[in-house]
């Protein structure tokens, strides 16, 4: 599976994060894959101290802090020493929906989790779990669907100006929690 598939693959699963505080668990809606060779991939440059984990085996994750306001969260999508991701953009909240609450201060359910910055923030998401396997039971990791995704589009990518002509961004159509302007959202 190539990351473009699997960036697709991803729409529907679970991620889980288990926590003193409790578990909070979120259906993915929407991602973005950073395809080898992709000029706005963090791996374009190849390997460094930051960006190390994106060049771990497939299921991976990849945290960084960016704009110097928020962490953002990527799947390792290669094999190893190939540096390529999917970022996770939106989710769909399913448990422990006051817990992230507290962490945003937010209380809208569509806004909760809707952007990787805000994903990140409500379900704690920092750092720490840079390089963590996220295909094994831990503190975090993904899990099955529990239900079936709607009709999955595509479309350019968000927030990007180097190649964001590129039809790289999967989300569940008509999910009320996917992120961007409403014309890149039906």
């Amino acid at each position: 599976m190539d990351t473009k598939k699997l960036a697709r693959y991803l729409i529907g699963k679970t991620l889980i994060h288990d926590t003193p505080e409790g578990r909070m668990a979120g259906r993915i809606v929407e991602t973005e894959a950073y395809i080898v060779g992709d000029a706005a991939a963090h791996a374009f440059i190849g390997r460094t101290a930051r960006n190390q984990s994106l060049f771990l085996e497939r299921g991976h994750a990849y945290v960084y802090f960016i704009y110097g306001n928020w962490y953002s969260m990527n799947v390792s999508a290669e094999k190893v020493g190939v540096g390529a991701g999917v970022l996770l953009r939106a989710l769909e909240p399913l448990e422990g929906i006051s817990i992230m609450q507290r962490r945003r201060g937010e209380t809208s359910l569509e806004d909760l989790l809707r952007g990787p910055g805000r994903l990140a923030t409500a379900m704690g998401i920092d750092r720490y779990y840079d390089g963590m396997d996220l295909c094994t039971k831990g503190p975090i990791w993904l899990g099955a669907a529990v239900k079936h995704a709607g009709p999955i589009r595509s479309s350019v990518r968000i927030g990007i100006t180097k190649e964001a002509h590129r039809l790289l961004r999967f989300y569940e159509r008509g999910s009320p929690y996917v992120s961007g302007p409403l014309r890149l959202r039906s």
